[in-house]
């Protein structure tokens, strides 16, 4: 025996150098399902349990919602094309608090949600938003597509970045990927938030690469594998985990901005998805506000840490 396993090449791949796809657009139908069976799966034996199986509801409303709505406007060409050409988000998040199709897409997920259980806070809120005026419900969604969610109100928050979430992600399905171009360092060519998370991937074509996640429309791009997500440096970037240097979710740090973004090795664990897996390792939140590092990725589930 001399130690070594024997693999044979794959007779398709010869030949083929495949540059792995800028950006990755979500189908919005299977992706909150998929997000919903992963917070299923995650809450078995978490201390967590209660949340993430709320989660799950909440994410499988969001699906039911995504599959059973009517066909969605695109973005006009022309603001697709103006924003490629000027390195701007096509999807524009300032023109959504006052779009009567988000705000349709709000009033039926809030009657979708309804039935859920839910913690008695969580009930309360969705009365409160239920009864909402216009002027109410406007202030409150600009907050949430600004990623600027006030403490005292998150449960509201909360079913309104679900909510939106469904018609960000509709919207960014419609898009041309092959003609998206990067923005910046760590902001989503689509709707240019920033990342939850970004994953190593195992996806045939892309083995290795680094993409980052967007939890607002679901959008995932790639980024240069070692390198911040916040300040764009490659210089003083390191790894913490919860767990052993072998960990499959870590803190990518930054000695330059003092920011820090998890990174998933989904090609290590393919059941990865981002937002669930993001709410599931809160313990390296945790450990994390321990250190002179604040975090950069943005989670509306999982805001407060």
């Amino acid at each position: 025996m001399s130690g070594f396993s024997t693999v044979q090449p794959d007779p398709s791949m010869i030949g083929r150098v495949t540059k792995p796809p800028f950006a990755i657009l979500p189908q919005p139908g299977p992706l909150f399902r998929r997000r919903a069976e992963r917070f299923r799966v995650l809450a078995e034996g978490s201390d967590l349990g209660p949340y993430l199986t709320f989660l799950a509801g909440i994410c499988e409303a969001q699906a039911a919602l995504a599959e059973s709505l009517p066909p969605i406007e695109p973005i006009a060409e022309e603001q697709v094309a103006r924003a490629i050409e000027h390195k701007m988000p096509p999807l524009d998040r300032g023109a959504l608090p006052l779009s009567p199709a988000l705000r349709e897409t709000v009033w039926a997920y809030l009657d979708a949600v309804t039935p859920l259980p839910m913690p008695a806070p969580a009930s309360a809120a969705l009365d409160a938003l239920r009864q909402a005026d216009d002027a109410a419900l406007t202030e409150l969604l600009t907050h949430v597509t600004a990623d600027s969610v006030p403490f005292e109100a998150l449960p509201q928050h909360l079913f309104l970045s679900a909510a939106t979430q469904i018609h960000a992600a509709r919207l960014a399905s419609t898009l041309p990927a092959e003609k998206l171009e990067p923005i910046e360092t760590g902001t989503c060519p689509c709707c240019g938030g920033p990342p939850v998370a970004s994953l190593v991937t195992g996806m045939q074509g892309a083995e290795g690469a680094r993409y980052a996640a967007c939890a607002f429309c679901g959008t995932h791009w790639n980024e240069v594998r070692i390198k911040c997500l916040a300040c764009g440096t490659t210089k003083g970037v390191g790894y913490k985990s919860a767990e052993t240097t072998e960990a499959t979710v870590k803190a990518e740090t930054c000695d330059t901005c003092r920011s820090w973004v998890k990174i998933l090795y989904q090609d290590k664990n393919p059941a990865f998805e981002a937002v669930a897996d993001d709410v599931a390792s809160l313990g390296l939140d945790i450990l994390m506000q321990q250190t002179e590092y604040r975090r950069a990725g943005f989670d509306p589930f999982l805001i407060g840490y």
